[in-house]
């Protein structure tokens, strides 16, 4: 076969010139295999928390409706892509064909790897869908996706089960970009806690502060407080609800001394939580927006309307060695580890 564009647009189909993750639609024929493409007999999705949390209220938490919708979307669009979120998520699979121009990469058939790039702009196809895991966000599948040049992807660790490594890779972005914003000294407020993304937030953040340092967990349930308290995952318990900015607020200066936090980590998985993550950080501070239920306009113009000048990061989910650092991090705290295989290990 030809060589296929490097960032996948060959395989677009509508709208023309479009990339493939703002596509509406992809090409997931699987017979065909460019040149510079990776064929990869999938085993499981990951789905975003967002998009996934979507898709079971729509289908009113029954794991058959769930796949059934899943099944929809990827046969409307050719790729796993929530209309609503607009997110995906990332796979797991083995190799089962590299295409001629990529024989120099670190792979051969087989392998077992990670995607780290989103099923909003992997092409997939699913043939059955095995079983549907809502406790973990993950569905088991017989199907096949491919990677681009440009997509990224991980081996499988020899170490520990591909279950926990796929719970952390699929978040492996927000805590490197922690470790990339967190300061000693920083006061920082991580927004959804409670979850893999705002738990390894936390342990990242209470390394970066050093002793003169605050972290902050947010969660609005009182089920996620003993596990941060007992894994030292922060300093205090922020109890409030992201959808109510104010509230948030509030608990956020009575935990702080009365003073406004120097950085907002977002991992909340629903809407409407751009205020609450903004009203907390002083002036001239940071908001990083690792959920990807944030709508930018509403963060936008929500910062304009109270007057309140902040960087504001979109949460890309990529950043250098993102993937070792986060693995790295369930081998140094054993604790945290085995809090992990619990929860994401089925």
């Amino acid at each position: 076969m030809p060589l296929g564009n490097k960032y996948g647009t060959h395989r677009v189909l509508e709208p023309a010139g479009a990339l493939p993750q703002t596509a509406q639609r992809l090409n997931n024929d699987m017979s065909v295999v460019y040149d510079n493409e990776i064929l990869l007999d999938v085993i499981a999705l990951n789905v975003d928390s967002a998009s996934f949390t979507q898709i079971e209220e729509e289908a009113g938490h029954d794991p058959d409706k769930i796949g059934k919708k899943i099944l929809e979307i990827v046969a409307a669009r050719g790729k796993q892509q929530n209309p609503v979120t607009g997110s995906g998520g990332m796979f797991i699979g083995k190799v089962a064909k590299i295409g001629s121009a990529l024989k120099d990469r670190d792979l051969k058939v087989g392998d077992k790897i990670a995607s780290l790039v989103s099923l909003s702009l992997t092409p997939l196809k699913i043939n059955k869908i095995l079983k549907v895991m809502p406790e973990v966000d993950r569905v088991l599948i017989d199907g096949q996706a491919i990677l681009f040049e440009s997509g990224i992807y991980a081996k499988l660790p020899a170490d520990m089960d591909e279950g926990l490594a796929l719970a952390a890779l699929d978040v492996a972005g927000a805590p490197a970009q922690t470790a990339k914003l967190v300061k000693p000294g920083d006061s920082v407020l991580v927004m959804g806690a409670g979850g893999k993304s705002g738990m390894l937030c936390c342990y990242e953040a209470m390394k970066r502060v050093g002793p003169t340092g605050r972290v902050l967990a947010n969660v609005r349930n009182e089920k996620y407080v003993k596990a941060l308290r007992e894994l030292k995952l922060c300093h205090d318990i922020v109890m409030a609800d992201a959808s109510k900015p104010i509230d948030m607020l509030e608990e956020t200066l009575k935990k702080n001394g009365g003073k406004e936090v120097d950085l907002v980590i977002n991992c909340v998985n629903m809407q409407g939580t751009e205020m609450a993550s903004i009203l907390p950080v002083r002036e001239n501070g940071t908001v990083y927006f690792f959920s990807m239920a944030t709508s930018f306009t509403r963060a936008a113009l929500g910062a304009e309307g109270i007057g309140k000048d902040v960087l504001m990061i979109i949460g890309n989910g990529y950043t250098k060695d993102h993937a070792e650092i986060t693995l790295w991090e369930l081998r140094e705290n054993a604790e945290l580890r085995d809090f992990f295989e619990k929860q994401y290990v089925k």
